[in-house]
C-alpha cells in the first residue's frame, strides 16, 4: 500500500531540511540500518559480542563508533550491569523502536525483491569493469 505524501514532498527538489531528507540522512550510515535490524530482532538487551557475531564484516571500532552515535541520537540506550566483569547491553530506546519501522520495511522489501537487487547489483559490476577499461 502507497500513503499518498502531502503536496509539498511530491516536488523535487527537497529542501535539505524536509523530513524524508533527515530520514535518508540519519539511515545513510552502513552500519546504522544493520545495528538496529539486529537489535530488534535480538529482543531485550544485546551484548557487543552479539551484535558482531551477528552482522558479518562489522568490525568492532565501527560498531563502537555506531552505538555511540546511536546512543547520542537516542535511538539506543547502554546499560552496565555492575558485575565481575561488568556486562554491557545494548537495547533500542522507545525513540528507537518507532524508527526501526521504516527499517524492517526496507529490509523486508529487499527479501521480497531479491531478483531486482541482484539484477542491479549485476549492471553496476558490469559498469563498474567497464569503467576500469
Amino acid at each position: 500500500m502507497v500513503t499518498q505524501l502531502p503536496e509539498e514532498y511530491r516536488q523535487a527538489p527537497f529542501d535539505e531540511t524536509c523530513a524524508p531528507r533527515r530520514l535518508l540522512r540519519l539511515f545513510s550510515g552502513k552500519w546504522t540500518t544493520m545495528i538496529l535490524h539486529t537489535l530488534h530482532l535480538m529482543g531485550g538487551g544485546s551484548r557487543p559480542g552479539q551484535l558482531l557475531r551477528n552482522i558479518p564484516g562489522l568490525s568492532k571500532k565501527m560498531m563502537t563508533q555506531t552505538l555511540r552515535e546511536l546512543e547520542q541520537l537516542e535511538l539506543v540506550e547502554r546499560e552496565v550491569r555492575q558485575v565481575m566483569p561488568p556486562k554491557v547491553e545494548y537495547r533500542l530506546t522507545k525513540l528507537g523502536e518507532v524508527f526501526i519501522e521504516p527499517i524492517e520495511m526496507l529490509y523486508t522489501w529487499g527479501t521480497l525483491h531479491e531478483a531486482e537487487l541482484s539484477q542491479v547489483a549485476a549492471a553496476s559490476k558490469a559498469l563498474s569493469r567497464s569503467a576500469l577499461s
